[in-house]
């Protein structure tokens, strides 16, 4: 495994929490709004500034809502729809044009933006960490429980969870902390129980009666998900009452929810370099969204933390 450290951003989820965290400091709303685009600069230099990677990508929704995913459980994410778009996420006006503002915030420092066209950033990390294994460690930064799948210690990988603490305190995920918090001694076996006991922020019913301490036993007793459903299949006396009868009853979501749940390995990711700019991209563009948008002390925090400046 090569010296250094990949992180890999979950953008949309940290953006979001800017939005919501970081006050609207405009005096006059008809100015543009800007707390999601210094909240997330400064979550860059405060985890930069910490963790020290070498490369870093931040890591984009192409599609947030992916057909197949949607075609496996038409309930996914279909709470989050905006009114009659039939596709469009539901997302607040003032974080909208932020979005945009990002983007370019991003190719101005030089900091690498990778999506995949029909698919989420979960599936460009999850590809992104497939690529990265047992050649470089990597830090994936999310407030989303679903990508504690790709916890790999021998991998060397680890989740950064900002659910609480944000980004200055996050959770440090690794397989000690599955297992003492969920009692699941893996990413994989983490991902079997997110299965079972579903997801309704993302429209998974689950199987219904299983709960995650009791999805968290019968994959710890199978070993994995098809292990369990075989055993099922096969008549195991030790699944019985009303425990075989949900997971009977589950079968045709158990048939689909894998595919749903678990993040892609083999995304259309682009090549792109991943290394920390040694120097501003695009100077210029820098000069333009700093004066324009009041964005001169973010930016500074950005470029001190890569060492830029």
């Amino acid at each position: 495994m090569t010296a250094g450290r990949l992180m890999l951003l979950d953008s949309a989820s940290l953006y979001f929490r800017a939005f919501f965290g970081v006050p609207d400091q405009r005096r006059d709303t008809s100015e543009p709004p800007t707390n999601a685009v210094r909240g997330f600069l400064d979550m860059i230099a405060t985890l930069v500034t910490a963790h020290r990677p070498t490369h870093l990508v931040a890591c984009w929704d192409n599609d947030w809502r992916p057909q197949f995913r949607v075609d496996a459980i038409p309930t996914y994410k279909a709470h989050r729809l905006a009114d009659g778009s039939g596709h469009e996420e539901e997302v607040p006006e003032a974080l909208t044009p932020q979005v945009p503002l990002i983007r370019d915030a991003l190719a101005a420092v030089g900091i690498a933006r990778v999506g995949a066209d029909g698919y989420e950033a979960d599936d460009v990390i999850g590809t992104l960490v497939h690529q990265a294994a047992g050649r470089i460690p990597v830090d994936v930064v999310t407030g989303d429980r679903d990508l504690f799948q790709l916890v790999d210690d021998a991998a060397g990988v680890r989740v950064l969870y900002t659910g609480k603490g944000g980004v200055r305190e996050p959770d440090l995920v690794d397989e000690a902390f599955l297992s003492a918090r969920y009692d699941v001694a893996s990413g994989r076996a983490y991902a079997d129980l997110a299965v079972l006991r579903g997801d309704a922020s993302d429209g998974l019913p689950g199987v219904a009666g299983i709960g995650e301490k009791t999805a968290a036993k019968l994959i710890a007793r199978y070993g994995d998900l098809a292990s369990l459903r075989a055993a099922v299949d096969g008549g195991d006396p030790e699944i019985k009452g009303a425990q075989r009868v949900r997971l009977e009853a589950g079968a045709a979501y158990l048939d689909v929810a894998p595919m749903v749940v678990k993040v892609a390995h083999d995304a259309p990711v682009p090549e792109v370099s991943a290394a920390l700019p040694r120097e501003v991209a695009d100077p210029d563009l820098l000069g333009r969204l700093a004066d324009d948008y009041g964005l001169t002390n973010p930016f500074k925090r950005v470029l001190t933390a890569l060492d830029i400046i």
